[in-house]
């Protein structure tokens, strides 16, 4: 039986959507992962014995309180505006105090290594383009990298987000890696949709959804013609074999249109694997 690849978590009468977790069906991803809706004046705390912590804001107004940092921060939007992400290590409790009604996404895994609380904003962040122009220009996407092994060596994840253009492919060229990878993904309009590939297996990604990607599992995925779909890509590094930026194995049946160039006027334009 193949494992479960998707989730469409909704959230309970606290607040809390849980996507992973040790010791549910998405346990190979070696995190835990939620997302909290937060009511103006609500606080929470976040921190766990042995454990590393990443809060990101999806949106609203919150005010980050941990070790001599308070800073209040607000995003309209995924779609709107940058991230702002706060990063503590085991044994640090962070509160988040929401001034309206928030969303943030709480990202964890096991790591004993100790570092200074770190407030990530927007400019640490910023968006990038990525595969503009190539395989006939449906692959264009921004990304950022809040976290990784070269910003901040001493995390065991990855963490960043991804802005897919309407009717445009994401994780393209199809591509692989060790290290598991999940998904979160969230859309312009609550009709959006697209499709999210994990090995032989595909779902209809919607707003709210994600996609837990087994290590080793092909994952690209696309969304639908009219919407924008954001996801928040998270990676568990594995000992001694971090993620890195260069870590992208793209398959080899699918390389050969880095250097095919197709004639976008000629409806009748044969592909090389076709000729």
């Amino acid at each position: 039986m193949e494992k479960k690849v998707f989730g469409y978590p909704e959230y309970d009468a606290s607040g809390e959507k849980i996507l992973t977790t040790y010791d549910n069906e998405y346990r190979d991803m070696l995190m835990d992962i939620r997302v909290y809706k937060m009511e103006a004046g609500q606080k929470r705390a976040f921190g766990r014995s042995g454990e590393e912590t990443a809060i990101l804001l999806l949106n609203g107004r919150i005010t980050f309180r941990v070790e001599g940092i308070e800073e209040t921060v607000s995003r309209t939007s995924v779609f709107e505006e940058g991230p702002w992400a706060l990063h503590i290590c085991a044994g640090t409790e962070a509160v988040v105090e929401a001034a309206e009604l928030s969303e943030i996404l709480v990202q964890c895994t096991h790591n004993e290594n100790t570092f200074p609380a770190k407030l990530y904003a927007p400019e640490d962040a910023p968006w990038g383009p990525s595969t503009t122009g190539k395989f006939g220009n449906v692959a264009n996407r921004s990304v950022n990298t809040i976290l990784d092994h070269d910003i901040a060596p001493w995390s065991n994840m990855v963490l960043g987000e991804v802005m897919n253009r309407p009717g445009n492919w994401s994780g393209y060229l199809p591509h692989r890696h060790p290290q598991p990878e999940t998904y979160y993904f969230l859309f312009d309009h609550l009709a959006g949709f697209g499709a999210s590939f994990v090995g032989d297996q595909v779902f209809k990604s919607v707003n709210g959804s994600f996609s837990a990607i087994p290590g080793g599992a092909l994952h690209p995925q696309a969304v639908a013609p009219g919407f924008r779909m954001y996801t928040c890509w998270m990676i568990r590094h594995l000992p001694g074999n971090p993620w890195l930026q260069t870590d992208r194995c793209e398959d080899e049946a699918y390389t050969w249109l880095h250097d095919f160039e197709p004639d976008m006027t000629n409806p009748d334009t044969r592909t090389c694997a076709e000729t």
